[in-house]
């Protein structure tokens, strides 16, 4: 067939990015954001903006002969939401539809294990004993 790839996709609340790298994760191939595809900073992290970025990643990818991808999605992690955020999905979804073939979807979000504290408003009343 052709080259194998992986797709990096890192989804906060407030903006998405995709980075398309060779299978060792090294090279970068492509990369696009929120920022480079809707003029509007409060729309970089939806769904709407996920799914161009994925296909202008899309495209990219065809035109190196990239065919078959990994990807490995990512929340914000740390001490922050564990979840990645609404553009994840519209992503995958659009990758899929944009004739890449998805062979696994991996979460890759750093979780503590009881690294730094929280900020007040965030520490449950049972935690300080």
């Amino acid at each position: 067939m052709g080259k194998k790839g992986v797709i990096h996709i890192y989804a906060s609340r407030n903006n998405t990015n995709i980075v398309l790298t060779d299978s060792t994760g090294a090279e970068t191939i492509a990369k696009c954001s929120g920022g480079m595809v809707v003029k509007a900073q409060h729309k970089e992290g939806s769904p709407y903006a996920a799914m161009k970025i994925a296909e202008i990643v899309a495209e990219k990818a065809k035109e190196k002969e990239i065919y078959e991808v990994n990807v490995k999605v990512r929340g914000q992690g740390g001490i922050r939401s564990k979840s990645p955020g609404q553009g994840a999905e519209a992503a995958i979804l659009s990758l899929t539809r944009n004739g890449l073939r998805i062979r696994m979807i991996e979460n890759v979000t750093p979780v503590p294990h009881d690294g730094c504290r929280k900020k007040k408003r965030f520490r449950s009343k049972k935690d300080g004993r």
